[in-house]
């Protein structure tokens, strides 16, 4: 994986690891996917210790949950910042709660937030952002929240508990019986469907994790990968012919240029939409439903496909560039075996404008990048590639070879059919030229009927 933190580009090593692995009478097999990170300080830009400054997101989160006056999972959800206002020492009466009860919130978390000093801005480390660093906000929460409120985790960070980790459980099609399923996901943690969504195709996870996918596709093919942090299945359509190591040929696939489209520009995008319109931004998707609610939008790096205001709107951002900016997938159609992959995409942040809260008043509405990561795979091993040309190339030469050998025997077996008709010709007429030579004298003057010779 690269990890791309405002010019600093930070290089982990990532292995998968499929733990406990069982496989199902119905052809399916289940197991715990980990993934784990090693840091590569040789080929980063930067290192862990780097200091960085970046929105501080249980903040912003929060106050996202008290703007639009919706019901919230997230740890800052109204109930949970009443206690916070309690647990500070600060008095609101109930006939305040109930007759001024959002604009009272949003006060008193500002008051919390002095008590607190926290700010809209952190200042952490890249390893602290990545893997976790304590929160006062969430410190507090976790203290005075009910045991049946428990918070989800216990520090704040972009990749908290994912490393080293295999909490989810994958069941996948071995394809046995059904080669068209070979490589998909039946069941997420025990689940066919997710439940965010209002229709079965936004909820549907067949798909495949980005590894192997079924044989025999074609350039009209269209390939799915499932991942959870990114709220769907992803679809992937044929873009070009390539040409991977050893020679062996692919197909690259990548998503539609709508793929995040508004729902104006992609009607199919609506039932991922199910709060109803102001949906997510042309060039985004909202992965709030997966992320207890939290103002978090994906997209491409340097938000490619998406509306150029977004990038001028925060200084620093180069304009997006294709070739370094782009999600594919390289995949050897007539085996479905991944030859080459870049999965990349951005983590934005939702930041609004709320007036009661002084922290965040003079904020515009923005949505600001936090950072993009590439997950990628650059090349299979050498054997596996070796076997792989073996593979797609042996079957037209022995096809060429048969055939070669087909048409030789048929051209053999027609020389040797004229070569018998002229040679039993020639005999016909010799025995026709000599008949004194066949038979008595009286015979002499005659034909000579002969029963020998072959008839063709």
């Amino acid at each position: 994986d690269t990890l791309n933190f405002l010019g600093k580009l930070l290089l982990f090593r990532e292995t998968w690891e499929k733990k406990n692995v069982t496989f199902h009478d119905n052809d399916t097999v289940t197991f715990y996917q980990e993934k784990i990170y090693h840091f590569d300080e040789s080929q980063s830009v930067g290192s862990e210790d780097d200091v960085v400054v970046v929105p501080n997101i249980p903040m912003l989160v929060s106050v996202s949950s008290e703007k639009n006056g919706k019901p919230h999972r997230n740890p800052f959800g109204q109930d949970a910042m009443w206690q916070l206002t309690e647990a500070c020492g600060l008095e609101i009466s109930a006939t305040s709660q109930s007759k001024h009860a959002a604009r009272f919130l949003r006060l008193a978390m500002a008051s919390i937030m002095d008590i607190l000093k926290i700010k809209p801005f952190v200042e952490v480390s890249v390893g602290q952002l990545l893997w976790g660093y304590e929160d006062p906000l969430l410190k507090l929460a976790k203290d005075v929240v009910p045991k049946e409120q428990k918070l989800p985790y216990e520090e704040f960070g972009l990749m908290y508990n994912k490393n080293g980790t295999s909490k989810d459980s994958v069941t996948m099609f071995t394809g046995a019986s059904d080669i068209t399923k070979y490589g998909l996901i039946d069941k997420f943690n025990g689940a066919s469907m997710l439940t965010h969504y209002t229709e079965d195709r936004c909820n549907d996870i067949m798909a495949s994790d980005g590894s192997i996918f079924p044989p025999h596709l074609t350039k009209n093919s269209t390939i799915y990968i499932f991942d959870k942090d990114l709220c769907r299945k992803l679809p992937l359509v044929f873009d070009k012919e390539i040409m991977g190591s050893n020679d062996v040929p692919g197909y690259r696939f990548t998503p539609p240029q709508n793929v995040f489209g508004s729902v104006s520009e992609n009607p199919d995008n609506m039932c991922f939409c199910p709060q109803g319109p102001p949906c997510a931004p042309s060039g985004f998707f909202n992965v709030s439903l997966c992320q207890y609610d939290s103002p978090i939008l994906l997209s491409f790096p340097h938000f490619y496909l998406a509306n150029d205001s977004y990038r001028t709107a925060v200084e620093g951002i180069s304009p997006p560039d294709p070739e370094k900016h782009r999600f594919f997938i390289d995949v050897q159609p007539l085996m479905g075996t991944a030859m080459r992959a870049k999965a990349r995409i951005q983590i934005n942040l939702a930041v609004s404008q709320v007036v009661d809260i002084k922290q965040v008043a003079t904020f515009p509405d923005i949505v600001f990048p936090i950072m993009w990561f590439e997950e990628g795979l650059d090349n299979l091993p050498e054997a596996m590639t070796g076997l792989m040309k073996l593979a797609t190339s042996v079957p037209p030469i022995a096809h060429a070879a048969l055939s070669g050998i087909l048409f030789a025997v048929g051209v053999l077996l027609l020389i040797v059919a004229i070569w018998r008709l002229v040679r039993g010709a020639n005999r016909l007429n010799s025995l026709q030229l000599a008949p004194g030579h066949v038979g008595t004298p009286a015979n002499k003057g005659k034909d000579v009927q002969l029963s020998n010779v072959p008839k063709y």
